[in-house]
């Protein structure tokens, strides 16, 4: 049964209940539920200001119009998307005998929304759509497959290190779709038609939007899950980490050194296993004992200081017991609470519980926040579960496989909550994950622990694009990778190089890794920070005085871009445009420009063609059509819509400045 509402369409048959309604500009939200009542829940869509949509009815349909976009739903509860000139955006995919439209008439019964019941409650829910050859789909969140036009691909919908969900979509066909719903499972953008599936959950819960430049599609994202804040200065400069330090003695001498050179550092970051035990949330004293000191020597030097934080509770922990009574760790369906291992078995945080994300807030405050340290990076965020064997765990807002993937948002909001509540104006934490609405809780996605090699290279530079397509314009990966990096390995030395050249030219400039050879940590026999091993040495002169030569320059470049950086940080904060932006963000009627993934925007006027293979010293680059380019390095002129060779001598990455 079709119903016209005031501000909103809908359909009830044989116990599911449809319901379109206006969310934002240009906008719809569409809920399906098998429930008496549909549940609306605010994982990352905004509240939004009462619109009033145009509505349309007629014998067999009704029609609901926002703006550019238009939902058909007609009297067999099918829906079709379109744009205000009537193109087809988008449309269920249906098979069976009772459709209006007689192609797709089919004794094969194939639904557009499938509800297959858990036993004890909630659904397994497969939403289908039709497929369009043509299309070219961006976005998703960050992959570590080397894509960017993810049409034909099968997507995992769930969290891991090095692998983070974001299910936002642009389309070349002009719209976005936003799949609001935190639960694991999968998506399909396969060649005969696009199927979401989610493991359990009691309600379809999706967003679509139509727009006519992919830069629409993301800012009309942006508008209705949110912005970054605006990023502080100490943003748009260079970062200094390892694994690890291990003494503060150590940190201070390191920034010393950056600061006798002469080399500006804004950020020192202080990896895992500073702490006690894990859980404690709180500095080894035998290593740190002076954390207020440490903060104030460095801020002399200009330097801000990070500190590692993970959501991991060991039995040993101070705090164990008391948040294991209170209910404020993940629990498992079957067996003891253990959610990861390293170094020991550890329970983790729910962050989806609120009581626990001030739980944590508390003691972060109280042993490092309240001695001067304001700068958080959130790692194990996914969390890293042992196996990632999800059906195992269950949180405060029900089973893991229900609402998991909301977990790196939430964690990221427990900080973002607790620093602003303490006056800090524009939160920034680090974190090695992220799902929708993310970014508006300064979160500063990175890309995990991935390989230190030229092809790990190339897939992160498509990871870095797709997470802007998502709307998470905060994004970094650690420049030369994370694992199996050998200090005096030459294929290792030029990818590091080349990694940091591109590194100048992403949202933050950071480097870290786990050098090798590793090396024992300053007790290993003992609890505590000083147990875990560390890398070796990783800071520019590390590598000798010609390599140390060219990483300065780009630092000092860095910093030569502080006033455009900073009007890109501004504009991501405003309406959301992304940092980095594939190539066809900014030219979208160039063709050629949507095949290129080995190139970007950094903003709109520098186009950044990092040199990804090893040996290399020129590099073809495709300059799009309809302006004229100046090479950076020469200062040669071209014109745009030709793919030239560029010279790429090792101290040198190609950069084109639009005329």
């Amino acid at each position: 049964m079709l119903t016209k509402g005031r501000d909103c369409i809908t359909y009830r048959s044989a116990g599911q209940q449809i319901k379109v309604i206006p969310w934002g500009n240009h906008a719809l939200r569409v809920l399906v539920s098998m429930l008496p009542e549909i549940p609306v829940r605010d994982w990352a869509l905004l509240p939004q200001r009462e619109i009033t949509p145009v509505i349309m009815e007629t014998e067999d349909t009704l029609t609901i119009r926002n703006g550019n976009i238009l939902c058909v739903l007609d009297k067999f509860g099918r829906l079709t998307f379109k744009n205000g000139e009537g193109k087809v955006l988008l449309r269920e995919y249906v098979r069976q005998l009772d459709v209006l439209d007689r192609r797709d008439r089919s004794p094969m019964f194939v639904s557009a929304r499938e509800f297959k019941p858990i036993r004890g409650g909630d659904w397994r829910v497969t939403l289908r759509f039709e497929a369009e050859d043509d299309e070219f789909i961006a976005g998703m969140g960050q992959y570590q497959d080397g894509r960017i036009n993810l049409k034909g691909c099968r997507l995992e919908l769930s969290q891991r290190n090095s692998q983070a969900t974001v299910p936002y979509l642009v389309s070349s066909r002009g719209y976005g779709f936003f799949w609001h719903n935190p639960a694991i499972g999968w998506v399909s953008f396969g060649n005969n038609r696009t199927e979401w599936y989610a493991e359990a959950t009691d309600v379809i819960d999706y967003w679509i939007c139509a727009g006519d430049t992919p830069a629409e599609l993301v800012e009309r994202y942006a508008a209705v899950t949110g912005t970054p804040p605006m990023m502080p200065e100490y943003g748009l400069g260079f970062w200094q980490c390892r694994l690890r330090y291990t003494t503060q003695e150590e940190v201070l001498r390191v920034a010393g050194e950056y600061h006798r050179r002469g080399i500006p550092l804004d950020v020192i970051i202080i990896d895992f296993f500073h702490w006690t035990y894990q859980g404690d949330w709180k500095f080894d004293p035998e290593y740190w004992p002076d954390p207020e000191g440490m903060v104030r020597e460095l801020e002399a030097m200009g330097t801000k200081l990070m500190v590692s934080v993970w959501p991991t509770v060991e039995p040993k922990s101070e705090n164990y017991g008391e948040m294991l009574e209170r209910d404020l760790l993940l629990r498992t369906e079957q067996g003891l609470p253990v959610a990861t291992n390293c170094m020991t078995n550890c329970a983790v945080v729910d962050t989806l519980n609120p009581e626990a994300r001030e739980y944590l807030w508390d003691i972060i405050k109280r042993n490092y926040f309240d001695k001067g340290i304001g700068l958080f990076w959130l790692d194990v965020a996914e969390p890293e579960f042992v196996g990632y064997d999800y059906e195992l765990y269950r949180s405060s807002r029900g089973p893991f496989l229900k609402v998991g993937n909301a977990y790196p948002q939430l964690y990221a909001r427990a900080f973002y909550d607790g620093l602003c509540e303490n006056g800090v104006e524009n939160p920034v934490s680090l974190i090695r994950c992220a799902w929708a609405g993310s970014q508006r809780y300064g979160a500063l996605a990175w890309s995990g622990d991935v390989c230190s090699t030229f092809e790990s290279m190339q897939k992160q530079l498509c990871a870095g694009l797709s997470m802007a397509m998502s709307g998470i314009p905060w994004w970094n990966a650690d420049i030369g990778g994370f694992l199996d990096g050998k200090v005096d390995d030459p294929y290792f030395r030029e990818l590091l190089v080349r990694w940091f050249q591109w590194g100048t030219y992403c949202p933050v400039m950071r480097l870290h890794g786990q050098r090798e050879p590793l090396r024992p940590g300053p007790a290993p026999d003992k609890p505590g920070g000083g147990a875990m091993a560390t890398g070796s040495p990783n800071e520019i002169w590390s590598f000798g005085e010609e390599m140390c030569e060219i990483f300065a320059h780009y630092i000092h470049v860095r910093n030569s871009m502080r006033p455009y950086i900073r009007s890109l940080m501004r504009a991501a904060h405003e309406t959301g445009a992304p940092v980095m932006r594939p190539l066809f963000y900014v030219f979208p009627e160039d063709a050629k420009a949507w095949d290129v993934k080995d190139a970007y925007m950094f903003g709109p006027d520098l186009l950044v063609a990092p040199v990804m293979t090893y040996g290399a010293r020129t590099r073809e680059v495709y300059l799009p059509a309809g302006t004229k380019w100046t090479e950076e390095s020469t200062g040669k002129e071209y014109s745009g819509g030709q793919t030239v060779t560029a010279e790429a001598p090792l101290d040198v990455i190609p950069v084109f400045r639009k005329s």
